[in-house]
């Protein structure tokens, strides 16, 4: 191939933005999708010749095929999509409404499997093709406060499986990443301000710290890699330790 060109939604900040900016190093095509133009303005600049940007509520399904019929127009060809984008909520298990639960669910798994469906039908037609979801510690074991987005975590998690089985025939693997506690200026914050939580996290963390966003990037980039070639349907904690910890 002459190129590879990857899809990486939420790519604007955060760990999508490490992966983004790995896939872009490696000399791959990358769109970036993200809700905030001038977030998407800022990420570019960062990533340089190889980003593209696609600004994108993916909540809004009905905008999907169209973003990307687009993309697969405009490059020929999609060889790796990473779900990246995602909410969460930090509430109480009583004080959650239906709405805010049901709006966890829209954007963390119906707009997945709406962006990989058509992201399939780019695929099948070549006969090749990756996908790599991201999944959370929250689908590993019990975090309070967050049902909502535990419930959309754990189902990525059985969504890769299935999806990896259903579309092996077609060339196309399916993986998933599951992020520890990294390292970003909104986990610092989060944690800094709850040294109680911060002490939980630490004292069950093998590694005894937190990673950095480019652990994730590098972990997305291999299962998108021909060095993960005979790899689908696995979720790979990248956490230190932290979901097998004592």
């Amino acid at each position: 191939m002459d190129k590879r060109v990857a899809i990486v939604t939420g790519g604007n900040s955060g760990l999508g933005l490490a992966t983004a900016r790995k896939f872009c190093a490696e000399g791959v095509i990358t769109y970036i999708i993200g809700r905030s133009e001038e977030k998407l303005d800022k990420a570019m600049a960062e990533l340089g010749e190889n980003a593209r940007k696609r600004a994108c509520d993916l909540s809004d399904l009905e905008k999907i095929p169209g973003l990307i019929a687009d993309i697969a127009k405009e490059e020929g060809r999609i060889d790796v999509l990473v779900n990246n984008a995602g909410i969460n909520m930090k509430k109480p298990f009583l004080e959650v409404t239906d709405m805010e639960f049901s709006n966890i669910i829209l954007t963390n798994v119906q707009s997945v499997f709406a962006v990989s469906r058509e992201v399939v039908k780019v695929m099948k037609e070549q006969g090749q093709g990756t996908i790599v979801n991201i999944s959370s510690m929250a689908a590993q074991y019990g975090i309070p406060k967050v049902i909502a987005y535990s419930a959309s975590k754990t189902a990525i998690e059985g969504m890769t499986r299935a999806m990896a089985v259903e579309l092996a025939e077609m060339g196309i693997r399916v993986n998933c990443v599951a992020p520890g506690f990294i390292e970003t200026p909104m986990s610092a914050k989060a944690l800094n301000n709850d040294p109680e939580r911060k002490n939980k996290v630490m004292s069950r963390t093998p590694m005894g710290k937190m990673g950095l966003p480019e652990d994730i990037g590098d972990t997305v980039y291999y299962l998108a890699s021909a060095g993960a070639k005979y790899v689908t349907g696995v979720t790979i904690p990248v956490d230190g330790g932290n979901s097998i910890g004592f």
